[in-house]
């Protein structure tokens, strides 16, 4: 079946759309068979990025706005997938739409007398399955949360069928808005591998560099090589209750959004521009570093390869600090796309896979990862 991957992260940059062909064989206890067969990006309108931007974590935003901006999104995700299959000229017969986090609370809190759970994913399927003309899976992180799982991380899923290996443990660390692990002991089966959120990857790095510099991003690092960290500000920052958190867990612009890198940056004071994006740079390494010791490497032995991937893997820069830090770890620095895998494609590889799993009824959420108390089937099926 081939199936049209879609997925628009938490930094808001555009969207990466994956056609992917997967085999009805792919089960837990077989080596899948995910091919990917085109891999396509789209870069989102400025006017578009700011509104996305404005509603994520807002504290008060107009309900027309929001529902036009619902529509907006569905209408570009449709154009991406029809853009992506003329291109590489194959037909999708199923999408899977992750759709663009505005808000996501993976642990209950007190509203309206009740303690809940929310996430909200926007971008309306129903229209992207009219436009494309195939079924849509989209919404997949309620019902593990419904379940009383965090509703995230979902790409672990993935990262078992495509890296597990009978005698190297491999620890996938996904580096986009947000960076996080998925560790997987040599031969260990699904039950037992461990995945959460690490805290920031592009977020703050990206944040800081737009306010200083009037730059989207770093690219290629070039900024955070030269400066200098600033050392007592990321202790300080490590400090928080986030990074001492026991997983599992999970964190958006909520955690690490415009009010931390406001308070980042406060922090920061008068020092040079490029330290300050230096520091936000070892922020994403040093807390991947910390993530590891404190909740992968200190209770489990074995793993000998960290496979990079996200936006995060383009960056020299980190990547030196990541391999610095890895080094007295007895980890190797590997590339998702050593596997078979771009770094830009595999989240929305892994959400084809998941659309997958739906459409065939079978479930796709790791409990050990999420929190869920069982393993459930993910999504929402929209028909053409």
């Amino acid at each position: 079946m081939i199936v049209a991957g879609v997925m628009s992260g938490t930094s808001a940059d555009g969207i990466d759309v994956a056609l992917v062909r997967i085999s009805d064989r792919t089960t837990i206890r077989s080596r899948p068979r995910i091919k990917l067969l085109g891999h396509a990006a789209f870069p989102f309108p400025k006017d578009i990025r700011r509104a996305i931007l404005a509603a994520m974590n807002a504290s008060g935003a107009r309900v027309a706005d929001l529902a036009r901006l619902n529509f907006a999104l569905a209408e570009l995700y449709a154009d991406a997938v029809r853009a992506t299959q003329r291109r590489f000229r194959i037909k999708a017969e199923l999408v899977g739409c992750h759709g663009q986090t505005l808000y996501h609370q993976g642990e209950p809190a007190r509203f309206l007398g009740r303690n809940i759970v929310a996430t909200w994913q926007t971008g309306e399927a129903a229209i992207i399955a009219a436009r494309v003309g195939v079924p849509v899976v989209s919404d997949f992180r309620p019902a593990d949360m419904a379940a009383g799982g965090n509703g995230a991380p979902l790409v672990p899923f993935f990262d078992y069928l495509v890296y597990r290996d009978q005698r190297i443990g491999r620890i996938i660390q996904n580096i986009g808005g947000i960076a996080n692990l998925t560790a997987i002991p040599p031969g260990a089966p699904l039950e037992r591998i461990v995945a959460f959120d690490t805290g920031p990857g592009n977020m703050v790095i990206d944040a800081v560099t737009e306010r200083l510099f009037g730059q989207r991003y770093d690219r290629d690092g070039v900024i955070a090589a030269s400066g200098v960290i600033l050392e007592p500000v990321l202790a300080v920052v490590l400090r928080l209750p986030f990074f001492r958190r026991t997983p599992p867990k999970s964190a958006g612009r909520e955690e690490f959004g415009r009010e931390f890198a406001q308070e980042f940056l406060r922090r920061c004071g008068r020092a040079k521009q490029q330290d300050v994006v230096t520091t936000a740079t070892a922020l994403t390494a040093r807390s991947i570093a910390d993530a590891l010791r404190r909740f992968v490497l200190k209770r489990r032995a074995g793993f000998g390869e960290f496979v990079v991937s996200g936006g995060g893997a383009n960056n020299p820069t980190l990547l030196a600090m990541l391999a610095n830090a890895l080094t007295p770890l007895g980890l190797q620095l590997r590339s998702s796309d050593e596997f078979g895998v771009p770094s830009g494609a595999k989240e929305a590889m892994a959400f084809a896979l998941l659309a997958y799993q739906t459409w065939h009824r079978r479930p796709s959420n790791v409990p050990s990862a999420t929190g869920a108390n069982r393993a459930v089937i993910l999504g929402k099926i929209s028909y053409a």
